[in-house]
This record gives structure tokens, sequence and C-alpha cells, in this order.
């Protein structure tokens, strides 16, 4: 099938893509030129980091997408939850294991207009406790409570798996004015947790807060390493 440019006379005449040449006609002459390169393609080190940043937002979302999570201050919730999640620490992974995840602070589950809830890990009375500054007032228009839970796996292949449930407003326990999740599960160093303030179309901002460290054998010298090797080793920076 032939297809003719309507700005620049120029008619397709064919394709041959499995040869990586591409043949046209342009101003009544035959044209062919290659059409990809053969040349290696660059990997310095600012190039490396970042094409593993995005490695690891990528497998993060393909997991946290199924919790439905609300991130409204974007085109898509996709390119919200990548432009935050972009800020996380460098993980280094094989390219052999490139769909490896792991559970770290800060990992965003939402991002929205209503202010941020204050959270952190401790104890109350004798308890681990997901504590909040959340005060009575919270309770107002209708708010709803999400829980995010991040659950890392580790079979030697390292993933996050998340799960999302509402809370109850009667599980929540007051303490010194400000209301906490009691429960033994959040003394476990493999979870992390993210509660969600929500009102109707609207919500706060949350990230991930968790005592997991699994993430930190992955940042290391050696780690960058073996990942740059099995991607064929980075590109020299000229100077």
């Amino acid at each position: 099938m032939k297809t003719k440019g309507t700005s620049k006379g120029i008619m397709i005449i064919g394709s041959l893509r499995s040869a990586g040449v591409t043949t046209y006609m342009k101003q009544g002459k035959l044209i062919t030129r290659t059409s990809s390169s053969i040349e290696r393609r660059s990997n310095t080190l600012p190039q490396f980091i970042q094409r593993q940043k995005m490695r690891h937002t990528i497998a993060l979302w393909k997991i946290l997408k199924y919790c439905k999570p609300m991130f409204t201050e974007h085109q898509t919730a996709y390119l919200n939850f990548s432009s935050l999640a972009n800020r996380l620490p460098v993980v280094y992974v094989p390219k052999y294991l490139s769909d490896l995840s792991f559970l770290m602070p800060g990992i965003p589950m939402s991002d929205g207009k209503l202010p941020a809830v204050s959270e952190q890990l401790g104890e109350v009375d004798g308890m681990p406790a997901l504590v909040t500054d959340l005060k009575a007032d919270a309770w107002q228009n209708r708010a709803k409570l999400w829980l995010f839970t991040a659950d890392q796996q580790d079979d030697g292949r390292p993933r996050v798996c998340f799960s999302k449930r509402e809370v109850s407003w009667q599980e929540m326990t007051l303490a010194d004015g400000h209301y906490v999740l009691k429960d033994e599960v959040f003394a476990d160093p493999m979870k992390g947790w993210a509660l969600v303030l929500v009102k109707g179309e609207r919500c706060s901002p949350q990230t991930i807060v968790t005592h997991c460290t699994l993430y930190e054998q992955y940042m290391t010298d050696e780690a960058l390493q073996t990942a740059a090797k099995s991607y064929g080793g980075l590109t020299p920076t000229v100077f």
C-alpha cells in the first residue's frame, strides 16, 4: 500500500523493518536509508540512575494501581505517582531481575489537595501503633480513612504487594488529643503503611512509613556495578 505525504511530496514505497531499512520516493528519486542505528546506546552514570529509578517506579505502579489509589494532581494517576516516586532513593537491579520492587519510606500512596496527615510508627500504652496528628474535627464532612498496607515479600526475588481497606473511626484511639491505630502488626519490619484522609473527591497526600531496610542492600556500590554490568556497563563520561 502506497502512502503519499502531503507536505514534502514524500511517497513511502515500503519499509523493511526486519533489515532496519526504509525505502521511499522523494521529489521523483528513490531514497533508501537505515531506519535504526547500530550505535551502542549511551549509558552514562546519570542516565543509568534515571533508568533504574524509572524501572522501580514502573514495578511499584504495576502492583499499586490495582488498589485504585487517589492521585488527583496530574493529568493521569500514573503521571502523578511517577513524578513523586522519582524522588525515591535509587535501587540497583540487574537486567534479568527488572521486575523487583522494594518497600522503603516515602513511597507515594496518594496525592491531593487536603492537608497531609502526619504519621509515624511508635508505641502507645505499650502497644505498637501508627500515630497520627488527626484530631476530633477530622470526622467532619463525611470523611473516610483508607489504610494502605505494603508487604515486602522476599523469596530471593523481592517484591512489594499493596492492599487497601477502609478504617472505621471506631478503630482509632485517642492519645494525647490525637488519633492512633494500635496493633501488634505495626511492629512488623517487613510491612509499611499509609493512612489517607478522603473527603469526596479530595484526599491527603500520603507516603509509606516503614521499618523495612531490605532495600538498602540494593543501594551499594557493589549493587550498582553488578546492575550496570548486566546492561553492558557504563558509558565513560567525556569532559
